[in-house]
């Protein structure tokens, strides 16, 4: 029994030991999914830097951060096109930045992907308030309304503040 538990135990290990060398040998080459985790980490601190500077009523600053978060998540996406996270902040940055045509292009790619996203539909809601068009943003909001999570009552309290009835 001590035998085969050895062996076992020593088949695991020389396992995850190549694994870990596999994932360091593809990094090197630039294509393994460490460097698209740095990139997107990356990119979300530029977001978060940014999202400090908004606060502090530094908005030119921000939107400048938001730009480079942008150009870097964009490399993440070229490199792993199924992520709703990353088309989610591809949206966000587009969005903070002003380009709310794009914005939307993104966020609807994502829920594509993943129709239930509470970041996205939250995301898209605030989109389709800053953009007027409240339907959508209250059609956004009935999607989060089971799932239990802040995203619908930030989505909530942002379509309240602005007069508008919420279903």
């Amino acid at each position: 029994m001590k035998k085969i538990i050895i062996t076992l135990l020593l088949i695991i290990f020389s396992s995850s030991s190549f694994a870990a060398g596999s994932d360091s040998s593809s990094s090197s080459s630039g294509g393994s999914d460490a460097s698209k985790l740095s990139l997107y980490d990356e990119a979300v601190s530029l977001v978060k830097r940014a999202g400090k500077l908004e606060k502090k009523e530094k908005n030119d600053k921000a939107k400048k951060l938001y730009s480079k978060a942008f150009s870097k998540f964009e490399k993440a996406y070229s490199k792993d096109k199924n992520n709703p996270d990353i088309l989610n902040y591809l949206g966000y940055t587009s969005r903070k930045t002003g380009n709310f045509k794009e914005a939307e292009k993104f966020y609807l790619k994502g829920l594509n992907i993943k129709p239930n996203h509470n970041g996205i539909n939250e995301y898209l809601g605030e989109l389709y308030v800053q953009t007027n068009r409240i339907d959508k943003a209250n059609e956004r909001l009935a999607v989060l309304k089971n799932c239990g999570c802040k995203e619908y009552s930030e989505l909530e309290l942002i379509i309240k503040t602005r007069g508008v009835k919420v279903y």
